[in-house]
């Protein structure tokens, strides 16, 4: 009663007004002045004026004298305040029960919304703590975010066996998922998957042997470490002669075919590097067989460390089911893949016997580029004398187990934030895997904090730990093929942690177009990179080397198979690359040295900043995806093209619908930003479809003109094959190199109008689909195509 009385005093005391405003605090530029504001609920609050109750009044008589009143005139004359009063318990009866209802309401969902004071991010409601900001999400992550279990479970996991298929492998699993279970998540679950895969034959190991002009066996060449070879490598004998061919890319290839010296048919010596090893086994007609040797050593590495790394191209996961999920060991027969080429055996060798094969070589000199350091005189491209390479790898049928937990999100729960990390290791692979686990399990231990402390995220948070990532990402890559189906309609983003940190010096992001305007902000809002207790200054964040995810990174069928948006990011060294990644020697004691003991610090810098990426990404409102940046990317493309539209044009041929179809998903893109700018932002229905049509922009560019059993990597931009906008430049490159009447061309190397008509209506169709499907439902497509 004295809270309603104090109201009734209030509503009194109000100065004459037509109408209510509410007011509330903005910060940013225009801090300090209040900004109008329509209150939020369906009732507002009633404004009084004070009145004079006056009887009637003859002109001119004189004031009238108090006298005595009677009973059923003091009622008339009470009334209106009787009317007033119970019009005062009234509302503010009704205001205090609408503002009790809007905190227990528990069937209203997302339709009643509190003013945030970041007009960009949709506030949590917290029903203990009240409303969460982004600043207070920020806080609460990174109180929560602890630097020690970092460390320990850096250095606890690289000590431990973890190939996949092994005993300890299993033990680790069943820690890793017992952990998860003691976090406050909604499902913990494993998958588990029947694979095939190649380890050496302890009995017949890989042997390298010099073979005589006659034919002749001769001398065996040391490998130095029986352990190690190529996963996925063809099985059998080899022989033929040497020839150095750089690192294995098709244009060094075409360089030695350009020099006189033929690749087809004999025995490659290719430097590790550059690009993956599976891409320098890939090349057309290349060779026989390949012989990957490692550069000259680092500083601190062995040089008879050899690397270890799988041959599967682009990281297809397993070949024997090559796209298909392989959840049953009986399911499905093994199919033949067509991603590793079966004909070309490969085989590691190390730094130390390089020098005596090289200085066997004859023919031209190497190109300066070329050129190395383990020899005093310059490296020649052979062909050399003969060598005789056996291989004799051995498949086994192995479980591999990827562990997942999720976080349900409150209002899209069916829209999942993925982040993942591989769990498995050949050697100690600290580097490769010990950190991205960490780092995962503080996530899930950080976030469960803050669910238990009043945070709950608007979509759901899916972690997993992989497993099988040596054998080329095969975990996820089986995950991928399992669920092929709804992954394109579920998933808004994959965030990768393999890799994390090589180093300390720069900031390296491979990445989705769509990713890069988020990652920037995040860095800008200075996170406290590096552990130190106060947030760093933006400007002086390390410049971040923002590019395209490249097939070995472990987020790229995300991307180009399935069509999510992924992103992997890693701190690296300035100077030089991490000399220990996928060697017996990425130790946690090695990785630590190389970062002046900075790892725990650089890893909880990681852990930071993939953490509020995840806060966004779950949080906020509309997605932080920026489904207008492919609108630059076909115009950085089209300025490659444009320069053989002279070309073209003599041929009567022109580029004309591809400028068409960019033009059209310029105008869908802009149509939609309007779109979003104009609808009101409380309206749920429209929020949700405005999100579903941004988080499957990526997958509109996978060409759905391509069956992806042959084409896999259907991604027009970043995918592999004829359909892609590479494959179309390559293609027309050829009208230059033709023209000047290059002998030795085959039909597959010169210009063909009927393959270049195919290529542009597949590049063309792909984009015009996805501008007509950003433009919305069928009626509002309004293109110029």
């Amino acid at each position: 009663m004295e809270r309603l009385w104090g109201l009734l005093q209030r509503a009194q005391q109000l100065s004459p007004r037509s109408s209510q405003t509410v007011y509330q605090r903005v910060e940013g530029p225009q801090k300090g002045h209040l900004e109008e504001e329509e209150e939020d609920g369906e009732e507002t609050l009633a404004h009084f004026c004070p009145m004079e109750l006056k009887g009637p009044e003859p002109l001119g008589s004189r004031p009238r004298q108090p006298n005595l009143i009677p009973w059923a005139a003091a009622g008339r004359r009470a009334a209106p305040y009787l009317v007033l009063t119970a019009l005062l318990i009234f509302t503010g009866a009704f205001l205090l029960g609408y503002v009790a209802f809007r905190g227990s309401c528990q069937t209203c969902g997302d339709s009643v919304l509190v003013v945030s004071e970041d007009v960009n991010y949709e506030p949590d409601l917290d029903f203990h703590r009240g409303t969460l900001y982004w600043s207070d999400l920020q806080a609460m992550f990174l109180q929560f975010l602890g630097e020690g279990r970092l460390e320990d479970t850096i250095r606890q996991t690289s000590l431990r066996e973890r190939v996949a298929g092994s005993a300890g492998m299993a033990a680790l699993t069943q820690d890793i998922r017992a952990a998860l279970s003691r976090q406050k998540l909604d499902h913990v679950w494993t998958d588990t998957h029947y694979v095939g895969l190649q380890f050496p034959d302890p009995a017949h190991p890989n042997t390298l042997h010099w073979v005589d002009e006659a034919g002749k066996v001769g001398e065996q060449l040391p490998l130095e470490d029986p352990d190690v070879y190529c996963p996925y490598s063809a099985i059998g004998n080899v022989t033929g002669e040497l020839v150095y061919a750089h690192y294995g890319r098709p244009e060094d290839l075409q360089d030695l075919r350009a020099r006189g010296v033929d690749p087809a048919g004999r025995l490659l010596l290719v430097r590790v590097g550059v690009i993956s090893f599976a891409q320098k086994v890939s090349a057309p007609g290349q060779s026989e067989a390949d012989v990957l040797a490692q550069d000259p050593p680092a500083k601190a590495c062995s040089s008879q460390q050899a690397v270890l790394d799988t041959v599967s191209l682009g990281r297809l996961g397993l070949p024997t089911t090559h796209w298909l999920p392989s959840f049953n060991a009986n399911a499905v027969p093994p199919v033949a893949s067509s991603a590793p080429p079966s004909s070309i055996r490969k085989q590691r060798i190390t730094a130390d016997i390089v020098p005596s094969r090289l200085a066997e070589l004859k023919g031209p000199v190497a190109p300066q580029e070329w050129q190395g350091s383990l020899l005093g005189s310059p490296y020649h491209l052979g062909p050399g004398p003969g060598l005789r390479l056996a291989v004799n790898n051995h498949r086994t049928s192995t479980p591999i187990n990827n562990i997942f937990g999720c976080i349900e999100g409150r209002s899209e729960p069916d829209h999942y934030v993925v982040i993942g990390a591989q769990r498995d290791a050949w050697g100690p692979g600290a580097a490769k895997s010990a950190v991205g686990t960490a780092i995962l399990l503080e996530l899930v231990r950080t976030f469960s904090s803050m669910v238990s402390n009043g945070f709950r995220p608007r979509r759901s948070l899916l972690f997993i730990s992989w497993d099988g990532g040596d054998f080329g990402s095969v975990g996820s890559t089986e995950w991928l093929e399992g669920y092929l189906s709804v992954l394109h309609l579920k998933a808004v983003v994959y965030v990768s942690l393999d890799n994390a940190v090589l180093g300390d010096d720069k900031f390296h992001a491979k990445t989705s177009p769509l990713l890069t305007s988020l990652i920037e902000s995040v860095l800008k809002q200075g996170s406290r990179l590096g552990g130190g207790p106060e947030p760093t200054d933006p400007s002086n964040l390390p410049a971040p080397r923002i590019r395209p995810l490249p097939m070995d990174s472990s987020a790229y069928s995300f991307t180009a198979f399935v069509g999510v948006p992924a992103v992997e990011f890693s701190f690296v060294e300035d100077d030089q690359a991490y000399p220990f990644l996928h060697t017996k020697e990425d130790t946690y004691e090695n990785l630590h040295k190389v970062l002046q003991g900075r790892l725990p610090a650089v890893a909880q810098a990681v852990a930071q900043l993939a953490g509020q990426l995840l806060i966004r990404l779950s949080h906020d409102r509309l997605l932080p995806i920026d489904f207008g940046r492919y609108g630059d990317v076909v115009l950085r493309h089209i300025g490659n093209l444009n320069e053989f539209s002279g070309d073209l044009k003599a041929r009567g041929l022109t580029l004309q619908w591809v400028y068409s179809a960019r033009g059209d998903y310029i105008r869908a893109a802009e149509k939609l930003r309007q779109e979003i700018y104009s609808s009101e932002e409380r309206d749920e229905r429209l929020t949700r479809m405005y999100n579903v049509r941004i988080m499957r922009v990526e997958f509109y560019f996978l060409s759905q003109y391509v069956s992806p059993a042959d084409s896999p990597f259907r991604h027009i931009f970043m995918g592999r094959g004829d359909h892609t906008l590479g494959a179309l430049l390559d293609h027309l490159r050829l009208l230059r190199s033709n023209s000047s009447g290059t002998p030795g061309a085959t039909s597959s190397a010169v210009f063909q109008e009927s393959r270049f008509r195919r290529q542009l209506a597949l590049l063309t169709w792909t984009l015009q689909g996805a501008a007509n499907a950003l433009s919305g439902d069928v009626w509002n497509i309004d293109n110029n195509f």
